[in-house]
């Protein structure tokens, strides 16, 4: 099965300007920054790898996260208000009517593929063109934005998500029916009745999978339904446990609206995303900064009990009195607002790099970066609208970038990055920053960052049919996706290439791991090997 970071390829294809049509006019013979003319773009080969160089899938790491973070969510769900008092009436189903361990141990494991088939079927959308169209174009971004909103407004007791009665109805009465099949259709009926509050965590969890890998949406039901079964069945295995919980009241609530806030305040990730790849420069960094605060503040005020919303009713909503756990949740939301102010000066907020916009859109920056800046041989093209973290000096274009590493005789540091990528920007903030690694790539590499999501158009003299999948590659991110998949048999971002002036790639690649003296060592090695190849 292919996944983001192996995408099959017959052959090594060559990264060539191929005229989609013959027909050019006058905005084909326009140019974007400095732009090649058509008879010189694309005469490169692209990145050579051997091999011999290839390791082992560097998407392993982030499925094990997302089921982990899948996972809690899924321990997240049982604690709200349609799902915590089902508990005990649930497991009093099963200590009673002649009902064996073995039912409880299928009821569980009728939730898990319940919600795995759920993934499944969402699976076929995640494939890399599909995906990279879902998590970096403006509309399916502000469908999730809206998406977001919405559950996040629900959680906060504006009005509730359900699904009609009828078909719940339904599902109850064929789990009256016995058997086997009666215990899949109680979980059916579990499944159903709590989805006004599950349902927000479960279109996150599919939202948030929506990256490139096809595995993603069942890694992530899996991961939620696991936790989401465990509790049942260890309760129907231990009735004797269920007097440990706590009563049901208002903190189920509580919970609610915690997660509601949650949230709103990452819904903004996704239209901050659509921003930046469209270049629209209407939700910058400080922007995106001051809608978190006043998030976070709010919902410290809302643990400190200083207003109440639709859900809280009851004796636990007229107390004023607030609770240790309440409390502490509270200290936690206020420590946290305050580490988001700096940001506002231009902080660098390094926990958030990866949901936050990139430094360079921050336009009230009071904090001083004095880098030194690195040489480059000419002005790169797209640099109006692209740039590289930190200071740091380089290119955005495939061609002009290898160009100038073999006029200064270095070699070439390829980043294939996008704008909605997550870990590209937690890699940047955490080990780009370092003082050894900025050196190194200011000193030693032309730098290249080749934006794989970017959706400017380029003068129909530049594009290409590719040789991968015969389709007409018309965008910037087009073009740099189709040489990372054709030349190097990846879709992957981060994806770090060292290669020399002959496009041979040095050393193995680098992906996603946030390892300084990992990633001086790559760097080193990449540079030892060229000076060798250099003196030969």
């Amino acid at each position: 099965m292919k996944t983001e970071a192996q995408v099959s390829s017959p052959e090594p294809a060559t990264f060539e300007a191929i005229p989609a049509t013959t027909k050019v006019d006058s905005a084909a013979n326009a140019t974007v920054g400095n732009a090649s003319p058509a008879k010189t773009y694309g005469k490169n080969k692209g990145p050579q790898l051997d091999p011999s160089l290839i390791k082992d899938d560097p998407s392993k790491n982030s499925f094990l996260g997302f089921f982990l973070l899948s996972f809690v969510a899924g321990l997240v769900a049982l604690l709200t208000p349609c799902v915590f008092p089902m508990m005990p009436m649930t497991v009093s189903f099963f200590t009673g009517g002649g009902k064996t361990k073995m039912h409880a141990i299928v009821y569980g494991l009728s939730i898990v593929a319940i919600y795995t088939v759920i993934g499944l079927a969402v699976a076929p959308l995640m494939g890399p063109e599909t995906a990279n169209h879902l998590s970096t174009e403006w509309l399916p971004n502000i469908i999730f934005f809206a998406v977001f909103i919405v559950f996040g407004l629900s959680f906060l007791g504006l009005f509730e998500i359900t699904l009609p009665g009828t078909f719940i109805n339904k599902m109850d009465q064929k789990s009256e029916k016995g058997g086997w099949v009666g215990i899949f259709f109680m979980a059916f009926t579990l499944v159903l009745v709590s989805f006004s509050c599950t349902g927000p965590l479960v279109g996150s969890i599919l939202v948030s999978s929506a990256g490139g890998e096809v595995l993603k949406p069942v890694i992530g039901m899996a991961g939620f339904s696991l936790a989401f079964a465990i509790p049942f069945t260890l309760f129907a295995f231990f009735p004797g446990w269920l007097s440990t919980l706590p009563k049901s009241g208002g903190w189920l609530n509580a919970v609610k609206v915690v997660l509601g806030f949650i949230e709103i305040g990452l819904a903004f990730k996704f239209l901050s995303i659509a921003d930046q790849a469209f270049h629209w420069r209407i939700l910058d960094r400080e922007v995106n900064i001051a809608i978190w605060i006043v998030v976070i503040a709010l919902l410290g005020l809302y643990l400190m009990k200083a207003f109440r919303l639709p859900g809280d009713t009851g004796k636990d909503a007229e107390d004023k009195r607030v609770s240790v756990p309440r409390l502490v949740l509270a200290m936690a939301s206020f420590t946290f607002l305050v580490y988001l102010i700096p940001g506002m000066w231009g902080a660098p907020l390094k926990a958030l790099a990866g949901y936050l916009p990139p430094l360079y859109t921050h336009d009230f920056d009071l904090i001083s970066r004095n880098t030194p800046a690195n040489q480059i041989c000419d002005e790169p093209k797209y640099a109006e609208f692209l740039h590289l973290p930190h200071g740091l000096q380089g290119y955005f274009d495939y061609d002009q970038a290898l160009a100038c590493a073999r006029q200064q005789k270095k070699p070439l540091f390829i980043d294939f990055t996008g704008h909605g990528c997550t870990n590209c920007r937690e890699m940047e903030a955490v080990v780009w920053s370092d003082p050894e690694v900025l050196k190194r790539l200011q000193n030693d590499f032309v730098v290249v960052a080749l934006y794989i999501d970017d959706k400017t158009e380029l003068p129909e003299s530049q594009w290409y049919t590719s040789k991968y999948d015969n389709k007409v590659k018309k965008t910037i991110g087009k073009q740099n996706a189709d040489l990372q998949i054709a030349n190097l048999n990846n879709n992957a971002q981060p994806f770090y290439i060292l290669e020399g002036n002959d496009e041979k790639v040095l050393v193995s690649p680098y992906g996603y791991k946030k390892d300084v003296k990992e990633f001086v060592k790559f760097l080193d090695s990449a540079k030892k090997k060229f000076s060798e190849l250099a003196s030969k």
